[in-house]
């Protein structure tokens, strides 16, 4: 008799839902989205320029760059739900030391990097750790699923902090942003974000995590550092969110620079989410079934064409697709960095390995808001800073067309149950 495939996705559906949410609520996700309805009513209200709010953003994903490795470690010595609690609480804890700044700009600059440090702990290395131990068959599209969270976080919070200003002022919409992790991530993640233990062997060869299975295998930090591939996967990603960071938190200031609404500018921010959400299911569904370095630079070349519109004085339905453009790519990225990361290097030290690739994305996420910024500042136009960012999704795409075929000896592994917390 055939044996029926086991259905990883809905077997472990409520897993999936902690880590969708608390992605969205990460420190990775939660400021990044909403700095951008954040940016004009904070240099109206306090004087400041536009690079001066997106410096935030500089350092606050920067102050996460130097953290991220140094998470996972924690995670896989640790395990990924400890680590996952105390960052979603750290977020909350710093929305509301920014709340407090009145003014004060190196105030607000020191809660976004205890963000990023306290917060750390709620970005995706932890999330994602927890998916690639529940997940074989299905490991791009359970990625996919979870990782939508980055995407709501993006229809969400600009509508989400854009009421709350218009309500409440700039201040308190900083005080609701902070109750959100805690209020729903948190409770989702402490009932259901549960890894598997295996229970004979916790010590192992590595990490003496109770949620690394003794049996999983993979490369070392250092054989990954020592392979080309490594190095290529680092430097598209650097390329990708160099261009992708920068266009996204500035993307409701270049709208409204169009003559766009507050309102009308949210709104294309949500489409912009999504699309992520799309390009997250869609890339993480193909992804399982084709060459993954191959989809990831076909997706990455697409807003090359939305760079192109978005500086020009083309109609809301071009500008519109423009935004679809960048959100698929958008949704895409987390999706290859993971699996490539799982497909690539194994499993055994995932989240370090992850977290070493995840801070070059950090620090280029960090640095590119304010160049864009900056070039807005000094050109009197974000035209410059699109020109370069078509340059460096274009280089991020070729880059990873070199990445080769997968070490079979990664092409798969045991499957493990999430459901009632033991290895199978």
């Amino acid at each position: 008799m055939m044996k029926v495939r086991e259905n990883e996705v809905a077997k472990n559906a409520p897993l999936l839902l902690a880590a969708s949410v608390g992605i969205g609520c990460s420190a990775m996700a939660l400021p990044f989205y909403a700095i951008g309805a954040l940016t004009k009513p904070l240099t109206e209200a306090y004087g400041w320029s536009r690079a001066d709010v997106q410096t935030a953003i500089l350092l606050s994903i920067g102050a996460g760059a130097l953290a991220s490795p140094l998470v996972g470690r924690a995670v896989d010595r640790w395990g990924a739900r400890v680590v996952a609690l105390f960052g979603l609480t750290g977020v909350s804890v710093s929305f509301l030391l920014a709340a407090s700044a009145a003014g004060s700009l190196p105030i607000f600059y020191l809660a976004f990097i205890l963000m990023a440090t306290l917060g750390s702990g709620s970005n995706p290395v932890s999330w994602t750790r927890g998916i690639t131990l529940s997940f074989d068959r299905q490991l791009g599209l359970a990625l996919g699923i979870a990782l939508t969270g980055t995407g709501l976080c993006a229809i969400l919070a600009p509508q989400l902090t854009t009421w709350l200003i218009g309500n409440y002022g700039v201040t308190a919409s900083l005080v609701g942003l902070a109750t959100v992790p805690v209020a729903l991530a948190l409770p989702l993640a402490l009932a259901f974000f549960r890894m598997p233990i295996n229970k004979s062997n916790v010590q192992g060869v590595g990490p003496s995590s109770p949620e690394v299975p003794s049996s999983l295998t993979g490369f070392t930090v250092k054989q990954a550092l020592k392979g080309y591939r490594f190095w290529l996967l680092f430097a598209a990603i650097t390329c990708i969110y160099l261009a992708q960071a920068g266009i996204i938190t500035n993307l409701i200031p270049s709208l409204s620079d169009r003559g766009l609404s507050a309102q009308q500018s949210a709104n294309l921010q949500s489409v912009l989410g999504v699309s992520i959400i799309l390009g997250r299911l869609v890339v993480g569904l193909v992804i399982d079934r084709l060459w993954a370095p191959g989809v990831a630079a076909f997706v990455t070349m697409l807003p090359v064409l939305a760079c192109v519109i978005l500086p020009g004085d083309y109609s809301y339905a071009l500008v519109t697709l423009a935004v679809i453009l960048i959100g698929v790519a958008t949704g895409a990225e987390l999706d290859f960095l993971s699996f490539l990361t799982a497909r690539y290097f194994g499993l055994r030290h995932y989240a370090t390995i992850f977290a070493v690739t995840y801070a070059a994305m950090a620090l280029a996420a960090g640095f590119a808001p304010f160049a864009f910024a900056a070039a807005h500042d000094h050109f009197g136009s974000y035209d410059i800073a699109f020109f370069a960012a078509a340059m460096l999704y274009t280089l991020g795409a070729v880059l990873l067309l070199f990445m080769g075929r997968y070490p079979q000896v990664f092409e798969h592994k045991p499957r493990i149950s999430s459901g009632d917390g033991a290895a199978k």
